[in-house]
């Protein structure tokens, strides 16, 4: 026992290497795997006392098991086979297909992430950016929802920014699950987004067994009362009006609804900016005719470079007030009830749609522009004359409207489109830039709804 053994380098080299990864894999890693759960399981605890929806046990499951569970769900697995038939390929090619579908769609949740790190960062982000204002919150209401129905937060897309101002407004409410689209994918904020609970879709996906694997797993994540966010327009408003809702998502909620299982709840959201940040990159798009309005590269390390400068010098000044409503909320099964028609989905998006412009904040900005270029005021004077009779006109409809006096609203909005080169001031004089008209239009054709009952305005 006590003689020793001699042996090639290599060989030692290759013992000391396996017995070093046998004892990770049975010792070290179920440690590491045990102290994190464990640290999960406190920050689950800690959290689900505050929130007013605890997070749903389909959330916390393990992605592992979400996909396996999805890829042998007796839909996809018909889905497996008829693309199989169609495609003339094996039924084992047609289910990696679909595992490589839900490996893509599937999120991979994490508390810890979500709480800990990404509500702090939306809180910061939202708070260092704009003076952020509750529009139209009705607490009662809201609060009145059944806790065990599945809420389903239905927004207008204005910018990027939406998902960061909604995670941070509704931080107190649950951890929300958003279906993201493909611009995302790329690394390494796919993995991130993925830890904060949002499924990656495919939206220009024409593919059957795509549609069935996704349809599935939304209506997976609806039946386990995961709250969701979805923009039902499909992408960012390049004009600055809310755009026809796309019905995808919503029918597939609303195609696997069963009252008896599970109540669903749609609660319209409505958000609005006094800049939007993406805003002459959506114009150019809306005037180009195409939705391709990625900016290059460098353009955008300019810009971020610039915002640092200006952050460093302190000379950054917000970008005004960024303002989120919520609309009265929708009950499926009621609304299922009271419906006249067969097409119960466009029903609801429409529904939806006009409760969400309903909410619409009306905000400094948005009303100089719609005053410029509707009521064409040449003045200060006049339009703050113009602004004054919109007010008036809006107050009864019971909406949020600035809460500051008419003459800050002007000063303040007239400095902000200045400064952007959209208006040039003389004295007591306004004029409109040649290349100012489209982003006052842009602005303006946010609130442009509100004014439409009114012979005058329109």
């Amino acid at each position: 026992m006590t003689q020793t053994v001699s042996m090639p380098l290599w060989a030692f080299v290759l013992i000391v290497l396996f017995a070093g990864v046998t004892f990770a894999s049975h010792f070290l890693f179920p440690s590491v795997r045990w102290f994190f759960r464990k640290r999960a399981e406190r920050v689950i605890a800690r959290v689900n006392k505050r929130l007013q929806r605890p997070i749903e046990p389909f959330k916390l499951a393990r992605r592992y098991d979400m996909i396996q569970r999805l890829i042998y769900d007796p839909e996809v697995t018909r889905a497996i086979v008829d693309y199989a038939r169609k495609e003339n390929v094996p039924e084992n090619v047609a289910f990696e297909k679909a595992k490589g579908y839900a490996r893509e769609i599937v999120p991979s949740f994490s508390a810890t992430a979500y709480f800990s790190i990404g509500i702090r960062l939306a809180r910061w982000l939202s708070k260092s950016l704009y003076r952020i204002r509750l529009g139209t919150f009705d607490r009662k209401q809201l609060a009145e929802i059944d806790p065990d129905a599945a809420v389903v937060f239905v927004i207008n897309h204005r910018s990027n920014m939406d998902y960061v101002l909604v995670t941070y407004l509704a931080a107190n409410a649950g951890a929300l699950s958003y279906a993201v689209g493909e611009w995302a994918r790329v690394w390494p904020l796919s993995p991130i987004i993925r830890a904060m609970g949002a499924y990656f879709i495919r939206r220009k996906s024409r593919g059957a067994l795509y549609r069935q694997v996704l349809a599935r797993y939304v209506q997976m994540a609806t039946r386990g009362g995961v709250s969701q966010a979805v923009f039902p327009e499909g992408g960012l408003s390049l004009d600055g009006r809310m755009a026809e809702p796309r019905v995808g998502l919503l029918n597939y909620i609303i195609d696997d609804f069963d009252p008896a299982a599970r109540e669903v709840i749609f609660v319209p959201v409505a958000l609005n900016y006094d800049r939007v940040l993406e805003d002459t990159f959506l114009i150019a798009a809306d005037q180009a005719g195409t939705r391709r309005f990625r900016p290059p590269m460098m353009h955008l390390v300019r810009r971020v470079g610039l915002h640092i400068w200006l952050r460093l010098t302190r000379r950054f000044r917000s970008f005004g007030t960024a303002s989120v409503s919520f609309g009265d909320p929708l009950k499926l099964s009621e609304f299922q009830a009271q419906a006249d028609t067969d097409d119960i989905t466009t029903a609801v998006a429409s529904a939806l749609k006009q409760r969400i412009m309903r909410a619409i904040p009306v905000l400094g900005v948005p009303l100089v522009a719609h005053a410029l270029i509707h009521d064409q005021a040449t003045s200060k004077q006049a339009l703050a004359a113009a602004i004054t009779a919109k007010l008036v006109l809006l107050k009864p409809k019971k909406m949020p409207l600035p809460r500051r006096p008419v003459d800050q609203i002007v000063t303040d909005a007239l400095d902000r489109l200045a400064g952007r080169g959209a208006i040039t001031i003389t004295g007591q004089t306004i004029t409109i830039a040649t290349d100012g008209r489209a982003i006052l239009a842009y602005y303006a054709n946010s609130i442009t709804h509100h004014f439409e009952d009114d012979p005058a305005a329109s």
